[in-house]
């Protein structure tokens, strides 16, 4: 039954790892609008889309985790991250505050209608995507602090 299970992940992850990105278009926090698919799509660069939101605290721990190592990690990898907030309605106001207390040099994109998360599947935050040429090559559930340094060497690896 173990091994059955194990198959079943494994198989689970090699199809999200073909997966395209979805065609879905959101806006940024200052009103500007990306396509995810295509605005993200420079050949061989890895983008990091690393979904979370205000009320969640792990995700803030993740994303200032990967802060403390952006400008080494960007220097070594052509590489960048895409923090993209799942903020409904009700807490969106919390989002821009929040980012001028962290300055995070990261792309903020706002799913306030959460049409990406949908189109990704994605259940909870925090939530990580990593893509390469437009094909979904890395997903991490969940943060707990020292994530980082394994999503670091997954992104060498790629």
């Amino acid at each position: 039954m173990k091994k059955l299970a194990l198959l079943f992940l494994f198989l689970t992850v090699s199809a999200y790892a073909q997966k395209e990105m979805p065609s879905v278009t959101i806006k940024s926090e200052n009103n500007k609008s990306f396509n995810v698919k295509n605005d993200f799509a420079e050949k061989d660069k890895l983008y990091v889309f690393c979904f979370w939101a205000t009320w969640c605290v792990p995700c803030i721990n993740e994303l200032d985790a990967i802060n403390d190592n952006y400008a080494k990690w960007t220097k070594e990898l052509n590489m960048e991250v895409i923090a993209v907030s799942i903020d409904d309605t009700r807490t969106q106001k919390r989002v821009k505050p929040l980012l001028n207390g962290k300055k995070w040099p990261y792309t903020v994109l706002l799913d306030t209608n959460q049409d990406l998360k949908r189109g990704l599947s994605i259940a909870n935050v925090p939530y990580t995507v990593v893509v390469k040429n437009k094909k979904i090559v890395y997903i991490h559930n969940g943060y707990s602090q020292g994530a980082e340094k394994e999503l670091y060497n997954k992104l060498k690896q790629l």
